[in-house]
């Protein structure tokens, strides 16, 4: 067993590596993009398409981890039931395969993503003490946690594309509209559509922080989470720039500081080499194929009808 594992972790590793974009074997679900009989929920020329397709998400994924961890419910949750002390790469890597089968596969493979995940929170439940100190049950699956990882994350993507992406279809609220249909997949009721309503939202639920040692270790574990080779090597930067990026009422909550250092500049700098190496990730490519065999088919049927 624990060679699977650590298997799996070289893997999930391999993926994660910043040139990943443009080497490297696809895995298995990465492949199965190229299946499906549309183009989903949300397509080429989308704003979800140009935000999670794009290389600030990778600083994205770590403002979502940080924004995340300030709700002691969500945040006992993860201390809870998590692997992510043991199996890091892991964790992240099933977060990767959510967003990118969402975000790239076709109808049926977004929900069915989403129902996966749905059910592996059925177990995560348990209490947990709220900011006046009051003991509270809480569920993965409880409407109200799940409007505030939705939240987060909305706002983590489309706050990193803000600083270091490019322009979006229809802009930032076309972003939260669009995510918004992720949101309600994942049994969000009503998720905001415009950015200021989800920022909003985001600063109401800051009423509920909670700062403690499980929030104190997690952000710990966040700025050194151990990652091997390359990536360990670069990923001081991309937590700089993370930390840089968000809103200073965060940052204050979080107990962290503005990195002294140009961090916003240099991991421009980091991103725009991965550009040089290749404007589109595996998942985008994948889907596109998908797209274009099905146009292929509708041609040839339109073709065959004449």
């Amino acid at each position: 067993m624990g060679g699977g594992t650590a298997e799996r972790r070289r893997e999930a590793s391999a993926r994660w590596h910043p040139g990943a974009r443009v080497r490297g074997a696809l895995p298995e679900w990465t492949i199965a993009l190229a299946q499906g009989e549309d183009a989903g929920y949300f397509g080429p020329g989308s704003a979800v398409w140009a935000v999670n397709g794009a290389p600030p998400t990778l600083i994205a994924g770590i403002r979502a981890l940080l924004l995340q961890t300030l709700h002691p419910g969500a945040m006992a949750g993860v201390h809870d039931h998590s692997r992510y002390h043991h199996d890091p790469i892991g964790r992240l890597d099933g977060t990767v395969r959510w967003i990118a089968t969402t975000t790239f596969g076709d109808r049926r493979a977004a929900e069915a993503s989403c129902a996966m995940v749905t059910r592996l929170h059925v177990r995560v439940r348990g209490t947990y003490e709220d900011a006046a100190g009051v003991e509270q049950p809480y569920s993965a699956n409880d409407p109200h946690l799940l409007r505030w990882v939705h939240d987060a994350f909305a706002e983590a993507f489309i706050g990193a594309h803000e600083v270091w992406g490019g322009r979006i279809p229809g802009g930032a609220d076309a972003y939260v509209r669009e995510w918004a249909r992720a949101g309600r997949l994942m049994g969000v009721e009503d998720p905001p559509e415009t950015l200021a309503d989800l920022r909003a939202e985001l600063a109401g639920f800051l009423v509920e922080a909670k700062v403690d040692e499980r929030v104190r270790e997690a952000v710990r574990f966040i700025r050194r989470p151990g990652l091997p080779g390359l990536s360990g090597r670069v990923y001081p930067i991309l937590f700089g720039g993370a930390v840089a990026s968000l809103a200073p009422e965060h940052r204050r909550l979080l107990g962290l500081k503005r990195p002294w250092w140009p961090a916003v500049a240099l991991t421009r700098i980091l991103l725009l080499g991965l550009l040089v190496l290749g404007r589109q990730g595996p998942s985008e490519r994948v889907a596109r194929a998908r797209i274009a065999r099905l146009a292929a088919a509708d041609a040839a049927a339109a073709d065959a009808g004449d």
